[in-house]
């Protein structure tokens, strides 16, 4: 998580080969996070996914026209879920459902199917995150994202992967040698605008790298 060297009012986190990324925040007021939908039989797109949220951040045409190129631009990537707002509006768009909807008020979750999609990890965030809603503080918003606990075998999704994989990616905070979570990001946005940021890296088997706090 770091500004941007050509686009310093992005703060965002990079990807090194393709040049997007997964989340972040811009000082005009907007931000936008993206996940991949889990398909082990779709190919990958021609396109980086992470150009979405780039293109987001970086732009300033409204939202709704952004959204309305998305569409007409969704299958050049691979399988992906996209939220882009502000301090008034939010917005998720499906590929899968090839449409974007506008949120209304209210605690939803997200991972890597559709929009709450009832699996093991999202329902136990959901409710630890309706338990801290009335004081959201960064360090308990990471705290909540920090669950290792797997689900037991009987409430495991069917995504393709294989058993031993479902396991391991039934939990909240994902920890192995090869695969894992590799940043947990708390983004608190004020009714005014403000936005406070705080980011915790990880390595191998969910080893502590660092933290980053950015407050625009």
């Amino acid at each position: 998580l770091a500004p941007w060297p050509e686009a310093p009012h992005v703060h965002a986190g990079r990807d090194l080969e393709a040049g997007g990324t997964w989340l972040g925040v811009g000082a005009n007021g907007r931000f936008a996070a993206l996940t991949n939908i889990r398909d082990p039989h779709r190919p990958p797109g021609r396109k980086s996914r992470g150009d979405l949220v780039a293109r987001f951040l970086t732009g300033e045409i409204p939202i709704d026209d952004y959204l309305a190129d998305v569409v007409a631009r969704s299958m050049e990537y691979g399988g992906f879920n996209l939220l882009v707002g502000n301090a008034n509006e939010l917005w998720h768009f499906n590929q899968r459902e090839s449409k974007a909807v506008m949120l209304a008020p209210g605690v939803y979750g997200l991972s890597n199917a559709g929009l709450d999609t009832p699996w093991p990890k999202l329902l136990k965030a959901k409710a630890a995150l309706n338990e801290v809603l009335d004081d959201p503080r960064p360090q308990a918003l990471l705290a909540l994202l920090s669950d290792a606990q797997t689900a037991p075998f009987t409430e495991l999704p069917d995504t393709g992967v294989g058993l031993a994989t479902e396991t391991l990616l039934s939990s909240v905070f994902i920890a192995s040698q090869s695969y894992g979570t590799r940043a947990s990001t708390a983004l608190i946005v004020q009714a005014d605008g403000a936005r406070h940021m705080v980011e915790r890296s990880f390595g191998p088997f969910g080893g502590h790298l660092g933290e980053v706090e950015i407050r625009l």
